[in-house]
């Protein structure tokens, strides 16, 4: 088995510093390890069980990113290190590690090597203060980015529950205005009932009546929408015409019929018909017959809009549902549009989606954390004006989901750091910078998948891609942050 010198092992930068002890126990209890060009060192995901230091030749460092080998760095620089680069911080050594990356020769490879057993405790016990801290350093940024994490959930969770609860306000405020008008007119009715009870109105005008109210029920349903300039001339010209009938107060009544749908026309072959001393009648009937029916869809349309609003919410929160589902991407992207709705505001939405893109497995509520985060980006890039595109398409095996505005873009310097965990070019208290990093570890860790970004002035698009088939054993868990030296 051959080994290394004290003194060769002193020509290496990470051991030149360490006494004669030292360098005597690692040329002791190391060894060389050689490999042929085009083979594995060592294998992303597998136990860590060495430290290697390369003497000779070239290694490539690759991960695995979305189903794909990644190359992340290529070294023939001696004394370059990786492996099991974070055994010593396991008190426990090392049983709990894996290896962060695959690591290959690409030349034949000359390599000392320290099993992880023995290079854990050497490290501890060797240099305690840099243990304690290294330590600090690195469990402290484990719980500060937790920590920040979760507080990035709490300020995006207050942000959509201040959002859905304003837009749950407004339908609920005019469903409670609506009902307590049409009370009202139901009290008014009831207050011709009582004429009739008492011999006001005789029963051939209630026939009369009755039979108008259910044409002005059936013109209420298909009323037109009109222009406010419609709505005026139209209201002068039935105010007129009440008042050429001899109905007091007509310029009040007017509005209500011409919201109804009732033109002239209409009322002079409906209401024409009736006796002089009845027409004043038929058309109070009339109008308290449209306006509770108008109030009735008032109220509708409101609960209506609650029920969606409610609908969209429960979709989003994935709440009564599996963490991991086979799930519609369109119903995702819906529930977190009218969940950002507020912010949207003037902004054009324009949905381009591929209907035929089939139902894909994943973690929805995570996936809508991801458009949550593209789509407020994207809002915020824009100012509050602009057009905002969400499009769904197909390519090969994957589907894909690209979020893209018309805001000024991303300037060209930064574009590689978008996605490092707390980088963000808004104002302080604005962000952590942790959004894009949480949606592409969510992406690319938890289902396999990609996120890119392509960006100009006017024209920047997030493109996520995710696999139509489900990974093994649904996705893998997220890996813990790394560092290797190499």
């Amino acid at each position: 088995m051959e080994r290394l010198t004290a003194d060769e092992l002193r020509g290496l930068f990470l051991f030149e510093h360490l006494d004669e002890d030292k360098l005597n126990w690692l040329a002791e209890h190391g060894q060389i390890e050689t490999r042929k060009a085009g083979t594995l060192v060592l294998a992303e995901g597998e136990p860590a069980t060495c430290f290697f230091v390369l003497l000779e030749g070239t290694v490539a460092l690759t991960r695995n990113i979305g189903g794909e080998r990644v190359e992340t760095n290529r070294t023939d620089y001696r004394g370059s290190y990786f492996g099991a680069t974070q055994v010593y911080l396991q008190a426990d050594v090392p049983s709990k590690t894996i290896y962060q990356m695959t690591v290959e020769s690409i030349t034949d490879t000359r390599m000392f090597q320290l099993t992880a057993q023995d290079f854990g405790p050497i490290v501890r016990e060797w240099f305690p203060m840099a243990m304690h801290l290294l330590e600090g350093l690195f469990f402290g940024m484990q719980n500060t980015q937790r920590a920040v994490n979760q507080r990035e959930r709490l300020l995006a969770l207050g942000s959509l529950s201040a959002g859905l609860t304003h837009e749950l306000n407004n339908p609920a405020a005019a469903a409670v205005r609506a009902t307590a008008a049409l009370r009202e007119r139901v009290a008014g009715m009831r207050h011709k009932l009582a004429m009739l009870a008492s011999g006001a109105i005789d029963p051939k005008t209630l026939t009369g009546l009755v039979k108008l109210q259910e044409n002005a029920v059936e013109r209420v349903a298909k009323a037109p929408k009109l222009s406010p300039m419609e709505v005026s001339d139209r209201e002068d010209e039935v105010g007129d015409w009440l008042d050429d009938q001899g109905v007091r107060n007509g310029w009040e009544v007017a509005p209500v019929l011409v919201a109804g749908g009732l033109d002239v026309e209409w009322l002079e072959e409906a209401v024409g018909l009736c006796a002089p001393e009845t027409k004043e009648a038929a058309v109070r009937w009339l109008a308290y017959t449209v306006e509770t029916e108008t109030l009735m869809a008032e109220i509708e349309d409101a609960t209506t809009r609650v029920s969606t609003l409610v609908g969209a919410a429960k979709q989003y929160s994935q709440m009564d549902r599996a963490p991991f589902q086979v799930i519609d991407v369109h119903e995702l992207l819906d529930s977190t549009l009218i969940m950002l709705n507020r912010k949207i505001g003037d902004i054009e939405v324009v949905k381009d989606y591929d209907r035929t893109l089939p139902p894909i497995p994943a973690y929805a509520a995570e996936l809508n954390q991801v458009w949550t985060n593209l789509i407020d980006n994207a809002i915020g890039a824009m100012g509050g004006s602009g057009t905002l595109t969400v499009r769904t398409l197909r390519e090969g095996g994957d589907a894909v989901v690209e979020i893209g505005d018309t805001g000024s873009g991303i300037p060209p310097e930064i574009k590689s750091r978008i996605f490092e965990p707390f980088f963000t070019t808004k104002a302080v208290g604005e962000g952590t910078g942790l959004g894009l990093d949480i949606s592409w570890r969510i992406v690319v860790k938890r289902h396999h998948g990609d996120i890119t970004v392509e960006s100009e002035p006017g024209n920047t698009r997030f493109r996520v891609r995710l696999p139509l088939d489900p990974p093994p054993e649904h996705a893998t868990p997220e890996a813990p942050a790394t560092f290797d030296g190499a």
